[in-house]
């Protein structure tokens, strides 16, 4: 891929929460003296999944790829190279993920932990007598084994980081922050000529979709097929009589996850596959049901002492869920030249976006990567009907 002429060329980024603000601060870093306009519809961020995420980061995936990634982000979340506005506390809870399975998900938990070790991961595999010694609150009673991440794992304040990007990104002179709707990315002979706002049409010749699950309608006003659209997720708050300040972010094999959270916990499933479909856009109302018809039950069953607790409040927030692969579309996109687009995390957007806009910052400005090779993400996998497998879906 051609590298960009920062003296020709205008960058526009639509979307500035974190896919779109690491972009452009990664292109300011690595010293892409170009104007750069960053796009934002919602500046507070009120539906952004930045915002309503659980905001864990962990290395527990099936594919060296996305391990990779999200080790980068924890590199650039410990290392904050050029600022990340270097006095903000990111609040990085180290817990580590607790990944649990049944006898029928054994082979599959060993396979996975064989690949995170090969990525030099700190996960133990740990046999139910282990699991029971070290996390004396959880029932063992069907479970053949877990993977336990021992450091590099945990949760982190992803509006903190946003906000400290946002900051440094305001002292760079070459960038400017627009608060609009983006009607349409306007196009010519297939390459991109511009955006079209409720004002008018502004000219770029190189924009990147960073929408979240808006993501999918934008391309398709240019031609372009990015197979992203909005899921909602619902994450619960309870509280319970008893504190276990050692609990990592559990998953059981169920798919359900829980977690501390302040003086409480917070807990979500996504929904089975007959029920998973498009949401609307502007729903954002809590799936209240889902709490005593399926939470509760198996919270009590995995973790015997949360047979009692209160339920506190919820809200709902929407995956940019790719309905491909459900893995992050990184790079160009095949039918439209000077398009480009960071997205599709699938709810992995928190720990993969600050190293995937770096990769791409990379691409656009050198036209290659150099940190994190990202080439298994590429949108080109859709064209091309290659998809790109991950079994460690949360």
């Amino acid at each position: 891929m051609k590298r960009i002429d920062p003296n020709r060329s205008s960058i526009a980024i639509v979307g500035g929460a974190l896919a779109g603000a690491a972009t452009a601060w990664h292109l300011v870093r690595l010293g892409y003296p170009g104007p750069i306009t960053v796009f934002e519809r919602d500046p507070g961020f009120a539906r952004a999944a930045t915002a309503l995420s659980a905001s864990g980061l962990r290395q527990q995936f099936s594919r060296a790829e996305n391990i990779l990634l999200s080790q980068r982000t924890l590199r650039l979340i410990r290392g904050r190279k050029t600022s990340f506005a270097a006095a903000c506390d990111f609040s990085f809870r180290e817990n580590g993920y607790l990944l649990l399975a049944s006898q029928a998900g054994l082979a599959t938990l060993r396979g996975n932990h064989e690949i995170q070790r090969r990525c030099g991961a700190d996960i133990e595999l740990l046999l139910p007598a282990e699991l029971k010694q070290r996390f004396t609150w959880l029932d063992t009673g069907d479970i053949a084994a877990g993977t336990y991440g021992c450091s590099g794992e945990g949760w982190f304040d992803a509006m903190a980081l946003l906000s400290a990007m946002h900051t440094d990104l305001r002292e760079a002179p070459q960038v400017t922050f627009e608060r609009a709707e983006i009607l349409e990315i306007k196009t010519r002979s297939e390459h991109v000529t511009g955006l079209r706002l409720a004002e008018g049409v502004r000219p770029f010749d190189r924009v990147v979709i960073a929408a979240g699950a808006n993501s999918g309608d934008l391309a398709r006003s240019a031609g372009a097929n990015l197979p992203v659209e909005p899921r909602k997720r619902t994450v619960f708050f309870f509280k319970a009589r008893d504190c276990f300040a050692d609990m990592p972010l559990t998953v059981d094999p169920s798919g359900l996850y829980v977690r501390p959270e302040g003086e409480g916990y917070i807990t979500g499933i996504s929904p089975g596959a007959e029920m998973d479909r498009r949401a609307d856009p502007d729903d954002f109302e809590p799936e209240w049901a889902i709490f005593e018809e399926i939470l509760w039950p198996l919270l009590a069953a995995r973790i015997p002492a949360f047979e009692t607790l209160k339920l506190q409040s919820a809200w709902a927030g929407h995956y940019d869920y790719n309905t491909f692969d459900q893995n992050a579309l990184i790079g160009p996109l095949a039918e439209v030249e000077g398009l480009y687009a960071i997205t599709g995390f699938s709810g992995h957007g928190v720990q993969q976006a600050p190293a995937g806009g770096e990769a791409l910052a990379e691409l656009l400005l050198f036209g290659e990567y150099r940190t994190t090779d990202c080439a298994a993400f590429s949108p080109f996998r859709v064209a091309e009907r290659r998809p790109f497998a991950e079994r460690n879906i949360i």
